[in-house]
């Protein structure tokens, strides 16, 4: 499990930031933010600005969204925008993109028809991919056209584009458009049968699914026992989704970094090259502690498997 790399996702905006030092100090490979315009009740951090804030950052490891709401924007000016982080910080950012699905009044207000999410960010990747090749650029789509946009300097290195999602329609993008696959929630069967699936309709189309890396988006609870770990877990994914925990229990680890450890094992067996992990613990601030402690674990090849 050696090239396993392990991230760790920001803090809100309003909480106390993470310790970028700290976390470079930790060996942790990358730090991963959220986005979203309006969720639920109106809470929310622009994915881009807050990669931008952290790349900043002399210390600051690869940044990785997960996952930014393409279909909500207009791809020319973020095309703009991943330009000019490229300038920043050549070869650090990877970006996630997703449809928005949990709330579907998110999409509404940003002027965008939920039921066409899915065919808008076919449009959009289609068009960020055309844009950054340097080139002049033309497209006449069902919801997008433009004729010789050109975006310069392109990105380069290219910038990873991973799709996030758990139907059909993500894996299939993520087959034919993306670098790979970002998941949440899903089994270690449902994971390997997704990987399997991408490989076979990459492999159709032409593409090389051997170079894509998988990854997943995970909240953890992080203490010295199972108990006060699942408290934490449960109240921060309660006061964020509004439902309550046991929907997500079995897909969301706690306990120890090491009982952390051995229920994500599997996953890396299944085709997960990498977490981006959402640590919950009774002491926020140890937070990075745990996630250094759980990387360190996954990269040793000695993990006790549940």
């Amino acid at each position: 499990m050696t090239n396993t790399r392990i991230g760790i996702f920001a803090p809100a905006a309003q909480t106390a930031p993470l310790d970028l030092d700290r976390v470079a100090e930790l060996g942790i490979d990358h730090v991963c933010v959220g986005d979203h315009v309006s969720f639920f009740i109106g809470a929310g951090t622009d994915g881009l600005i807050s990669a931008t804030a952290l790349l900043a950052h002399p210390s600051a490891p690869r940044v990785y969204v997960g996952l930014y709401l393409l279909p909500l924007r207009h791809p020319v000016p973020v095309s703009r925008q991943l330009a000019t982080i490229a300038e920043i910080a050549p070869g650090r950012l990877t970006l996630g993109v997703g449809i928005a699905g949990e709330d579907r009044h998110e999409v509404e207000i940003c002027g965008v028809d939920p039921a066409t999410r899915g065919r808008r960010m076919n449009e959009c990747m289609e068009i960020l991919r055309g844009l950054a090749s340097g080139e002049p650029y033309s497209f006449d789509g069902e919801f997008f056209s433009i004729a010789d946009a050109l975006i310069v300097p392109a990105p380069s290195p290219p910038i990873p584009l991973i799709v996030g999602g758990r139907s059909d329609a993500a894996v299939r993008r993520a087959a034919l458009l993306g670098d790979g696959w970002l998941g949440i929630w899903v089994s270690t069967r449902r994971y390997t049968a997704v990987v399997e699936q991408i490989a076979e309709l990459a492999a159709g189309a032409g593409r090389d699914a051997s170079a894509m890396d998988h990854a997943m988006n995970v909240w953890c609870g992080f203490a010295d026992n199972g108990d006060d770990a699942r408290a934490a877990l449960a109240e921060g994914m309660e006061s964020f989704y509004r439902i309550p925990f046991e929907n997500f229990e079995r897909y969301s680890p706690y306990g120890t970094p090491a009982d952390v450890a051995a229920f994500l094992a599997p996953y890396v067996e299944a085709g997960c090259s990498t977490f981006n992990v959402i640590p919950c613990c009774p002491d926020p601030d140890g937070a990075a502690d745990a996630v250094g402690e759980l990387r360190a674990l996954l990269a040793s090849d000695q993990v006790a498997l549940r």
